[in-house]
């Protein structure tokens, strides 16, 4: 759709630019010379170490690169490895919605079932007594994500120490999605849940190269944690994808260990593109939910009359010449989310301005659709 009405696209979560031109360099030199056949089962060392390594100096995780660190197809593939390595038929999963969409394919593949805690809009609070009632002696893993896609939250210690406790209580597994850890915005910085007191030896971590470095078409990821789980999920995933691509992972081993530097200026770029998008949305009278960090934000068309963020949205590109996703497509309770929508601002801030002159035309109600 986007396609066919020359729309911005602000639906689809990755970047319009290329990732560091040093990794590409280098992934295509491992074409060159030869990094063209089967990696090891767990990935290459220099990777596993380089996660290793990142996981120590970024937040005193400290890893066997031998035993506690697995190389994957991304970090989509990384989930359905864990909860395929974790979850038996009937064993419920509890997740954080609204959810990245591929959650609840992947319990579903296991046989599990799922059982949401909605964060509340605007302010995306997570309500502890819900949290609570949702957990069953059927409960057998807590499945975060943190920063949070698709609402940008960003987790706080604080309420990672409550859902370390929920899990400490009833003796959980940890599943944690943690691709966005370094586009956090405002002086927020990410807590991995492993580094919380008795939380090491029952969480698996994970992350990517694809938000780090603008390289989502690499589907190279990585999850890690204590050696036995890190074997069970290497189990399930020799037989879905059997090994990563090869070359590409020196490349991302090069990309974990840049300076500082590089993730927080990317984390300040991101930020202003966020800036730039929420302004025009506010510019507009529309409200967003608090974006402490990843590539979105969450905003609620009640104000222009929207019912039906799902109609609007196939009507949008048309219409305006713009795209962006309903919220309901991310959650089980579709009504409660019904006016709410995700714009994705990781695009070329010129791109962002497009948009949001394209925007300013919602003003105008349309003649027919959801808008009234």
């Amino acid at each position: 759709m986007a396609t066919r009405h020359g729309a911005v696209n602000l639906g689809q979560g990755f970047p319009d630019t290329d990732g560091p031109h040093v990794l590409l360099d280098v992934a295509a030199e491992g074409l060159r010379r030869g990094l063209n056949q089967y990696a090891p089962g767990r990935g290459l060392p220099v990777l596993r170490e380089a996660v290793a390594r990142h996981q120590q100096h970024w937040y005193g995780l400290h890893l066997d690169s031998e035993t506690e660190v697995l190389v994957t197809v991304g970090a989509t593939e990384a989930i359905a490895a864990s909860l395929l390595a974790l979850v038996e038929p009937g064993d419920e999963v509890l997740v954080i919605e609204p959810y990245y969409d591929s959650y609840a394919a992947c319990i579903s593949l296991a046989g599990g079932v799922r059982r949401t805690v909605p964060l509340s809009f605007p302010d995306l609070a997570l309500d502890i007594t819900v949290l609570e009632a949702a957990v069953s002696p059927r409960t057998r893993v807590l499945l975060l994500n943190t920063p949070h896609n698709p609402t940008g939250k960003v987790f706080s210690p604080a309420e990672l120490e409550v859902l370390a406790e929920v899990a400490r209580r009833h003796d959980l597994w940890v599943v944690s999605d943690e691709v966005y850890e370094h586009l956090t915005f405002d002086g927020l910085s990410h807590t991995p849940i492993a580094t919380l007191p008795g939380m090491a030896e029952r969480t698996l971590t994970i992350s990517s190269v694809g938000k780090s470095f603008s390289l989502t078409g690499w589907k190279t990821g990585w999850v890690s944690g204590p050696a036995t789980l890190v074997s069970a999920v290497t189990a399930v995933k020799q037989y879905l994808t059997y090994v990563g691509v090869t070359h590409l992972q020196p490349a991302a081993a090069h990309g974990l260990g840049l300076p500082d530097d590089y993730f927080t200026d990317f984390a300040a770029d991101l930020q202003n593109k966020r800036d730039v998008l929420v302004t025009a949305l506010a510019d507009i009278g529309i409200p967003v939910s608090p974006c402490q960090g990843t590539y979105f934000v969450i905003a609620d068309l009640a104000g222009l009359g929207v019912t039906d963020a799902m109609t609007f949205c196939r009507e949008l590109p048309e219409r305006v010449g713009v795209v962006a996703i309903p919220v309901s497509v991310f959650c089980d309770d579709k009504a409660s989310v019904a006016s709410l929508v995700r714009f994705a601002f990781c695009k070329r801030v010129e791109v962002l301005h497009e948009a949001a002159a394209r925007l300013r035309s919602l003003r105008t109600p349309p003649s027919r659709g959801t808008v009234s």
